[in-house]
């Protein structure tokens, strides 16, 4: 078979390219996801441990250079950094990212080795799955665009993950190219493919039935006339990220977000406007162009939940202050009654972990300064809603929108400022994290960024409205206010890290049982 299907390497770098082409960005041919995987298990099938490690290492490559292109905008158009830090920077992530495919190639034909096939059916996919948990945990966690994301589109192949999360979805992709891999294998042996395809049908059978009748219930929950409703809007200010923290474009800058406001209370008017990230590019506390803001929403029953940066005083004669990434929400009173300040800093973006041994890093936070992280607490109330807030990158980490929905949140809001990714396809990756963030907590997800995506995102993961980026962008809908907690919020995380113990714990008797040969 090797023979016919030609080099290891290129095999495994076929799998990196497959995965790409399913993601947004690469065409989201998510059809491929079916098949990606498997050039890479035929590349691992008969060579030795140091070839199933370097076919996992070009694999993922492969895959995370052309994903992860846009770290180069982030940190060269908007960081500050020549191409000669920002490139390298990319391949190192890159390098990092493919440690999991390669530790993943190694503990997988180990498995396929050691193990009857009906368990390597179950095992791999576990494995992958502890894998994606692991990255999402280590150095503070990196779990971009995970297998499962490529299905953001397809809401009724994903409601399993209200049960298992998004790495339940990752789960069963991973099922089938192993399941596509052993059926290779056991042909043309009828009963050996028959063990495989009973448990296998059973399994996708089951998740496809669930799926299915999921979407229509929490659909017709969430179009419901019972089910209470708040009308919230959402303004996309579109605003120039080199100039935005200039002190001569504030006032323009709050302006538009005023302008594109008072369009929609004209004509879809809300109860509660969404503002993205540090919409307000000052200080609240020491700033004139608040004054605006409070006549907006006085005299009338609206409030503003916008982004800004903010600042505590610890020890004024020391001169110590902590900065924060923070969502306010602005009452009719005029006073901000709410806060939050964002808990899941981006390391070398919001702040610079080891920053005096990194001192040529320092560009990529001068523009916001250098923030302290926050607590997730109580969500932000304002009449009916109870907003979890997830700012930018927190939309990544499903367990910060957990923690919000423990807490009694029964709406989620992401505001973020995607125009560090200029125009990439980062900007539609994030959009796609977000929408398995409602469906893991059947939360509707408002979703309000300077340049794009906004989006508002139903219970079912469906999206309803989305703007274009780079383009102002102002609309309202009356958004569903579910209450309860999923399998998934109680229960279900604990899925991914079990499917760590498993694969590593199987793996690693796989392995040593091997080396001992």
């Amino acid at each position: 078979m090797r023979s016919f299907l030609g080099n290891a390497y290129f095999l495994a770098a076929l799998t990196g390219l497959g995965l790409w082409l399913s993601f947004p960005g690469g065409g989201e041919i998510w059809p491929l996801l079916a098949l990606a995987l498997l050039p890479l298990l035929l590349a691992i099938e008969g060579g030795g441990l140091c070839q199933a490690v370097l076919c996992g290492l070009v694999g993922g490559l492969t895959h995370f250079l052309l994903l992860l292109y846009w770290i180069i905008i982030v940190l060269g158009t908007y960081g500050g950094l020549a191409w000669y830090f920002s490139l390298p920077a990319l391949v190192l992530l890159a390098l990092y990212m493919s440690f999991y495919f390669s530790l993943f190639a190694a503990l997988a034909q180990a498995t396929l080795k050691a193990f009857p096939a009906i368990a390597s059916l179950f095992l791999l996919p576990a494995l992958w799955v502890g894998l994606d948990w692991l990255r999402s945990v280590l150095f503070t966690g990196f779990p971009w665009m995970d297998l499962g994301y490529a299905l953001y589109k397809i809401p009724a192949a994903i409601q399993i993950a209200d049960l298992v999360g998004h790495h339940g979805v990752t789960f069963f992709i991973v099922f089938i190219n192993t399941l596509v891999f052993l059926l290779l294998k056991a042909w043309p042996s009828g009963r050996k493919a028959l063990l495989l395809l009973v448990p296998a049908c059973i399994l996708l059978g089951g998740a496809g039935v669930y799926s299915q009748q999921r979407f229509a219930e929490i659909n017709e929950q969430h179009t419901a006339p019972t089910t209470p409703r708040q009308t919230i809007g959402i303004i996309q200010g579109n605003i120039d990220q080199s100039s935005k923290w200039s002190p001569s474009q504030q006032a323009a800058t709050v302006q538009t977000y005023l302008t594109l406001t008072e369009s929609l209370m004209a004509s879809q008017p809300p109860s509660l406007v969404v503002w993205p990230e540090t919409a307000l590019p000052f200080y609240p506390l020491t700033s004139n162009h608040v004054t605006p803001l409070s006549k907006l929403v006085e005299g009338r029953d609206l409030a503003l939940l916008t982004g800004a940066p903010w600042y505590e005083v610890l020890d004024q004669k020391a001169k110590k202050v902590r900065f924060f990434n923070s969502a306010l929400l602005l009452q009719p009173d005029g006073q901000f009654h709410g806060k939050y300040f964002k808990a899941h800093l981006v390391p070398f973006g919001e702040y610079v972990p080891l920053k005096q041994f990194l001192p040529f890093l320092a560009p990529l936070v001068e523009a916001v300064g250098d923030f302290s992280a926050g607590t997730i607490e109580q969500p932000l109330t304002w009449k009916d809603v109870k907003a979890g807030i997830l700012i930018c990158f927190e939309s990544v980490f499903p367990d910060i929108s957990r923690q919000w929905v423990k807490n009694g949140a029964n709406v989620l809001i992401n505001l973020t400022n995607d125009a560090w990714y200029g125009k990439s396809s980062a900007p539609y990756h994030s959009l796609a994290m977000a929408v398995f963030r409602a469906v893991e907590t059947r939360r509707c997800l408002i979703r309000s960024a300077n340049t794009g995506i906004s989006a508002f995102i139903s219970p079912t993961g469906t999206i309803d409205l989305q703007s274009e980026i780079f383009v102002p962008f102002a609309a309202a809908r009356a958004v569903s206010l579910t209450q309860g907690e999923t399998y998934w919020v109680r229960y279900g995380y604990l899925f991914a890290p079990g499917c760590l113990v498993v694969g590593l714990l199987c793996g690693g008797l796989a392995l040593s049982g091997i080396a001992k040969k």
